[in-house]
């Protein structure tokens, strides 16, 4: 028998929609000029990007702030994996934070090609805190809920739990999640990041940095397989389903942020190197270019 891998667009995109909400993709680098807390706050937030000061607790009783932030990819891969399709895409986000530990955010996705090209919505709402008295290990817990433009229900929920270790100077650290993606189909996925930041040059109103990561996905993915029924008179194609629990991709991402008081800019290169699961041969490396701007509003501030 002869198995030809036939893997939907939309089922990797459910794979790598979960790793971009909960490991991957949106960075958030907003900063007061003396006061990196909140940058690295941001970064920690979102599970996937980095390191979170126990100082922002020290020096601030109390914050509130909304962040918002679009990112551009020159082209897109489904759990690094090429479709065949180059095509750019845009993510929008809003995002509401509080010293409580509550967050709240709302982002989609446009894709260059795609019908409808805005392909879905999403609404999150999580927790963020520390423990230990060097606060070096954190938590998170979110829910996320997402809404497709095309109706699509297979994956229409998401609940995530991460937590994480990071060295006292907060320039080193690792993150592990776990999630479980569900609707009228359930799926669970394991994601790792380890991290680096690097300041590169800092002045009295701006800061240089690197901040490179590596991420590795684990998750459960059905996979149809087009099989050569020969045992007949006339052979014929047959459709079967596997489930398979596997290591999908492992990235790498090298990003450069320039951070002033409120605004926030971004150029990094990101390569893929996905892993084959059951037939799948020939998986290529893969890369791609992000560019990302983001505005910090904080609305302690008596003149807003």
């Amino acid at each position: 028998m002869k198995y030809h891998p036939i893997i939907s667009s939309k089922g990797l995109l459910a794979v790598w929609l979960l790793l971009f909400t909960v490991a991957t993709s949106v960075d958030l680098y907003a900063q007061e000029p003396e006061e990196d807390e909140i940058d690295l706050l941001l970064d920690e937030l979102f599970f996937n990007e980095q390191q979170f000061i126990d100082d922002i607790l020290n020096s601030f009783n109390t914050y509130n702030f909304i962040y918002v932030n679009t990112s551009f990819y020159n082209n897109t891969f489904f759990s690094g994996r090429d479709s065949g399709i180059d095509q750019f895409s845009i993510v929008p986000q809003v995002s509401y934070y509080s010293s409580s530990g509550f967050n709240v955010s709302v982002s989609g996705i446009l894709y260059e090609t795609f019908e409808p090209n805005w392909d879905y919505t999403n609404v999150s709402v999580g927790y963020f805190n520390t423990m230990g008295k060097d606060k070096r290990v954190t938590y998170n817990a979110e829910y996320t809920r997402f809404f497709y433009a095309d109706g699509w229900d297979t994956f229409t929920n998401s609940l995530s739990l991460g937590v994480g270790l990071r060295t006292k100077k907060r320039n080193l650290g690792t993150t592990l999640g776990v999630s479980y993606l569900f609707g009228t189909d359930g799926s669970f996925q394991i994601s790792s990041r380890t991290y680096a930041n690097i300041t590169i040059a800092r002045q009295k109103k701006s800061v240089v940095r690197f901040r490179p990561k590596i991420n590795f996905l684990i998750a459960q993915q059905t996979i149809a397989l087009e099989q050569l029924n020969a045992q007949i008179n006339e052979p014929s194609a047959e459709i079967i389903y596997d489930d398979i629990f596997d290591l999908l991709n492992t990235q790498i991402n090298l990003p450069f942020s320039i951070s002033t008081k409120s605004w926030d800019f971004e150029v990094g290169y990101n390569i893929n190197f996905p892993s084959p699961v059951k037939s799948e041969t020939d998986l290529k490396t893969t890369g791609f270019f992000n560019l990302s701007v983001g505005y910090l509003l904080d609305l302690d501030k008596k003149t807003l």
